[in-house]
C-alpha cells in the first residue's frame, strides 16, 4: 500500500514550473488591474492617487483575496493551471483545504506586508529625524532578513519542489492539482514535420540568393527556343531592333552585346555593372563588349516603321 500511495503522490505532484507560472500570472494580473484602475482617473488632477496608492492597492488585492483564496482556495494563476492550496498540517490523505486562520494569515502576510513596506517607505522618505532614521534602519534590516529567507526558501523549493514562497512554508499550505492528472501522451509527428519544413525553408533562404535567376531564365529560353540565322547579320538586327530585350520599350541609344538582340544603353550597362557574368535574357549570349548599333541599321529600322 505504501509504494502505491507514493507513486500516486509522485504522479499528482505539481511541477515546479507550474507553481512559478502561477506566481507570474498573479503578478501580471495585478499589474493589469492596477493599470486599468489608474486609467479611470486619467482625466483628473495629476498625482491624485499618489497619496493613497498603498491603501488603494491593498483594497484591490484584498478584494481579489476574498473571491479567490478565501472562497476557492486558489489564486487566479493557480485556477488557470488547475492548482489549488492544500493544508499541509492535515494528516488525512484526502484533500483538506486551508483553514480560515491560514487564509487570514495569508492575507496579512502578503497584502498587509506589502502595504506596510510601501507606507513605511513613504513615511521615512518625508521625515528626516534621527528617531525615524533608527526605525528606518530596523525596517531595512527586517526586510533584508525576509528577502534572505525568500532566497533560501527558493533554493529549497528548487530542490524539493514544495512551498514556492516563504509564506506558504510558514503557513503550511502547498499546491496540489484540483483534479487528478492523466499521463500525457505526446505525439512527435507534428513536431518532426514542423522541424523538417523549418529546415527546408532555411535551406531555401540560404540557396536562393546564390542563384542567378536572370541567367537561369536565359539558359532555359535558349534551350527551348532554337536560334535561327546568324547572330551578327544586319537584317536580323533590323527585324529584332524594335524593342529592348530587357525593358521591352523602344531602344534608347541602342546597343548590342554580340548577339541578334538590341538593348537600351542604360539597361544593358546597368545590368552588366551589376553582374559581370550578365548574359542575354533571350539567347543566353555572354557579354563580351557593349557596342552601339550601326547607324545604317538604325535608319533601316526607322524607314521600316
Amino acid at each position: 500500500m505504501v509504494p502505491r500511495e507514493e507513486n500516486t503522490q509522485s504522479t499528482n505532484r505539481v511541477l515546479r514550473i507550474s507553481q512559478l507560472d502561477a506566481l507570474e500570472l498573479n503578478k501580471a494580473l495585478e499589474q493589469l488591474v492596477w493599470s486599468q484602475f489608474t486609467q479611470c482617473f486619467h482625466g483628473f488632477k495629476p498625482g491624485l492617487l499618489a497619496r493613497f496608492e498603498p491603501e488603494l492597492k491593498a483594497f484591490l488585492w484584498l478584494f481579489f483575496w476574498r473571491f479567490t483564496i478565501y472562497s476557492k482556495n486558489a489564486t487566479v494563476g493557480q485556477s488557470v493551471l488547475n492548482i489549488q492550496y492544500k493544508n499541509n498540517f492535515s494528516s488525512s490523505l484526502r484533500y483538506q483545504p486551508p483553514s480560515t486562520n491560514q487564509k487570514l494569515w495569508y492575507a496579512i502576510c502578503t497584502i498587509g506586508g506589502r502595504w506596510l513596506e510601501e507606507r513605511c517607505y513613504d513615511l521615512f522618505r518625508n521625515h528626516h529625524l534621527a528617531s525615524f532614521r533608527r526605525v528606518k534602519q530596523c525596517m531595512n534590516f527586517v526586510v533584508g532578513l525576509i528577502k534572505l529567507g525568500d532566497l533560501i526558501n527558493f533554493f529549497i523549493f528548487l530542490r524539493k519542489g514544495k512551498f514556492a514562497t516563504l509564506t506558504e512554508r510558514l503557513l503550511g499550505i502547498h499546491s496540489v492539482f484540483c483534479k487528478p492528472q492523466n499521463i500525457r501522451e505526446v505525439g512527435f509527428e507534428y513536431m518532426n514535420r514542423e522541424l523538417l519544413w523549418h529546415g527546408f525553408a532555411e535551406f531555401l533562404i540560404f540557396l536562393l540568393p546564390l542563384i542567378n535567376i536572370q541567367k537561369l531564365r536565359a539558359k532555359l529560353s535558349s534551350w527551348c527556343i532554337p536560334l535561327t540565322g546568324a547572330s551578327n547579320s544586319d537584317s536580323t538586327l533590323a527585324t529584332s531592333g524594335k524593342e529592348c530585350s530587357l525593358c521591352g520599350e523602344w531602344p534608347t541609344m541602342p546597343h548590342t552585346i554580340g548577339c541578334e538582340h538590341i538593348f537600351c544603353y542604360y539597361c544593358v550597362k546597368s545590368s552588366f555593372l551589376f553582374d559581370m557574368y550578365f548574359t542575354c535574357p533571350k539567347c543566353g549570349t555572354e557579354v563580351h563588349s557593349v557596342q552601339p548599333l550601326k547607324s545604317g541599321i538604325e535608319m533601316l529600322e526607322v524607314n521600316a516603321v
